[in-house]
């Protein structure tokens, strides 16, 4: 999963990259080259849910900015420096949500965490 993030984290400015499910459990985390903290990764939640139906936020702090950006399968949060090419990320994001979509349910994606329970009786047994 490591290499769909490699050309959002190779953007000059991009300082991280977290996916959460839409259960709020953090999938994937990532820090680019200007690094990112990793206490930063905690207590994402209440953030995400403060979102409500928006599809996408770009929020400006003082030291740096946000993108979050909504999937079906949960949520992108990108962590950048102030000074940071927006149209590239909206673009990378695109394409990384496209890519979500077509890989949906494969479990090549996630690896091991599916995002939605199995129905039936397969979901009582394991594939090695």
């Amino acid at each position: 999963m490591s290499a769909l993030f490699d050309d959002l984290l190779a953007v000059e400015g991009v300082k991280g990259v977290m996916f959460f499910s839409a259960a709020g459990e953090l999938l994937f985390e990532k820090s680019g080259a200007g690094g990112m903290d990793k206490a930063a990764a905690r207590d994402w939640q209440a953030l995400l849910v403060s979102l409500g139906g928006a599809r996408e936020a770009d929020l400006i702090f003082e030291m740096g900015r946000l993108y979050i950006r909504k999937a079906d399968e949960g949520m992108l949060v990108v962590t950048m420096g102030r000074i940071a090419p927006a149209a590239m990320i909206r673009l990378n994001c695109d394409i990384l949500v496209a890519e979500f979509k077509k890989n949906k349910g494969s479990g090549k994606l996630f690896g091991s965490k599916n995002l939605k329970p199995k129905k039936g009786l397969g979901r009582f047994f394991r594939l090695p």
